[in-house]
């Protein structure tokens, strides 16, 4: 289940900042900002590249979606 809360990017530790917590809302909403994609889009590349780790996420999305 997701976790609503406000988004505080200070709440958010370093090494959070290494792995994607789909279960937290200011995480996915972190993420999907960063990556410039929706949060569904953002939990279907986790689960589609079989990982939460922050970089290997993103070198999925950049593979597997053309961004301008």
């Amino acid at each position: 289940m997701l976790r609503h809360s406000y988004y505080d990017r200070d709440e958010m530790r370093l090494t959070d900042r290494k792995w994607i917590n789909l279960q937290e809302y200011y995480d996915v909403e972190y993420w999907s900002k960063k990556f410039g994609i929706t949060p569904e889009l953002l939990q279907l590349a986790v689960k589609n590249s079989g990982t939460t780790a922050a970089e290997e996420v993103e070198q999925y999305i950049r593979n597997k979606y053309v961004f301008k």
